[in-house]
This record gives structure tokens, C-alpha cells and sequence, in this order.
């Protein structure tokens, strides 16, 4: 496993995707240093190469910045990683079908079977209730701290009016998740476009959230989408 690679191919799919736009980000615990992890400096998803990647404390300080700017939300993954030793890695985005589900009082829930671990619970952290008057993001260790509180030890946790920070065992499984909660809130909210209040949706129980959660790596998902976008790395590359 090429590392840097890996992420650099994890902020390009998540940016293709539109789950997130010029201010999201993704992040992996360093696998040599579980107390340190790697993001890319503060740069548009679209353009990260191998070449941006930081070391990090979990105190979300740079080991060697080298006159580079990190992101300022890095704190989300660094609060996250303190408190959840088997994350791996954090997705932090701006998922647009996701964030209606944050400001408003609609619980997302499991609608097909790749979003089951939605099931596990998706809890809605309001910064507000952290400190009043911000800018909405998550610039210091006391604002990462009280979302990874309200994380939890749940797979995700939507961010009112931002976004959301989603986690996994493993890269592929917190890019994964990403881009199957934002296909299910879409898909649930089509669902609540035509039920109109009227007729019961059925969503996923928690047999079949069990069921699902066992066997999602996401691996297939991964393989496709890493070899067509290593493909893309190398024209790059050579075209250079």
C-alpha cells in the first residue's frame, strides 16, 4: 500500500463525487506512529498530489511544516483520533444532500443496504451548543473535541448548516461511507418526496443493519474507482 497514494486518490474520488467541494478534506492515522496522522496542506481537493501531504500530532499540530499552511479544520481529525483508537481514517465534507438532514428535525436512516451503517447511528452535533457565534468551523482543539464527543463511537455525525465527519477501520471504508451517505440521504429524501407524508417508508432494521455492517469493506467499491483513478495519476504524470 502506497499511503500517500491512497489519499491522494481518496480527495480525488471524494472531490469527483461532489462530497466534497474546495474546503473538504481526508485524513490517515500514520501506520508507523498511531499518535500522528497525515493530511494534505490547505489546497483544493482536486489538485492534491503526494507532494502536499502533512504529518500531524494528534494535538493537530504540523510535524514539519516547511513554510506550508495546513488546513484549519484539521482539528476534527486530530480530537477524532484521540478518542477512537481503531479509526484509521476521517472524511471530513460538505456532502449537499446530507446537510438538510443536519438543520432539520428528519432523522436520516437506512434505506438501502450499502448505507446500513447508517443504522449504528448518525447524531447531529450543533456548535452552538459548544460556543455561539462562530464561523461554523472547526478551528481549535475545544470545537474537534465536543463534535468527537458527539461522534461518539458512532461511523459518522452530521455538523448543523456544515457538512459532516465520517470515520472507518480503514481509508476505504471511511471514503465508502462517504459517498454511500450521501446516496442515501438523496434516496431518502426522494423516498419522503413520494410516501408525502401520506405512506410508511420502509427502512432497513436492525437485523439487516447487522447483516450489511458485517460484510461492508467497500473493498469492490474501492478496487474499481483506485484503478481507474491511478490510471488518470499516471497520464498526469507523464503529461507533466
Amino acid at each position: 500500500m502506497n499511503l500517500f497514494q491512497d489519499l491522494v486518490i481518496a480527495y480525488r474520488l471524494l472531490a469527483e463525487s461532489g462530497i466534497i467541494d474546495a474546503y473538504g478534506h481526508v485524513s490517515v492515522r500514520s501506520p508507523d506512529h498511531p499518535d500522528r496522522f497525515w493530511m494534505a496542506r490547505s489546497i483544493a481537493p482536486e489538485l492534491v498530489t503526494e507532494a502536499d501531504m502533512m504529518e500531524f500530532t494528534l494535538d493537530s499540530e504540523p510535524v514539519d511544516a516547511r513554510g506550508r499552511s495546513p488546513v484549519n479544520e484539521r482539528f476534527i481529525h486530530g480530537e477524532v483520533y484521540k478518542v477512537r483508537p481503531e479509526v484509521m481514517a476521517v472524511v471530513h465534507n460538505h456532502s449537499p444532500s446530507v446537510i438538510p438532514f443536519a438543520c432539520t428535525d428528519t432523522a436520516l436512516q437506512p434505506i438501502f443496504h450499502m448505507g446500513a451503517f447508517i443504522g449504528l447511528g448518525v447524531p447531529n452535533w450543533e456548535i452552538r451548543e459548544a460556543r455561539e457565534g462562530t464561523d461554523m468551523l472547526v478551528r481549535d482543539t475545544y470545537l474537534g473535541a465536543s463534535l468527537a464527543r458527539r461522534l461518539g463511537k458512532h461511523p459518522a455525525a452530521l455538523m448543523r448548516g456544515h457538512g459532516a465527519v465520517v470515520v472507518g477501520e480503514s481509508l476505504q471504508v471511511a471514503v465508502g461511507r462517504s459517498v454511500y451517505l450521501e446516496q442515501n440521504a438523496r434516496m431518502q429524501f426522494q423516498a419522503e418526496m413520494l410516501a408525502a407524508g401520506q405512506r410508511p417508508i420502509t427502512f432497513m432494521d436492525d437485523k439487516e443493519v447487522a447483516a450489511n455492517v458485517a460484510w461492508q469493506d467497500y473493498g469492490r467499491f474501492w478496487n474499481l474507482v483506485r484503478t481507474r483513478l491511478l490510471k488518470q495519476l499516471e497520464a498526469e504524470q507523464h503529461s507533466a
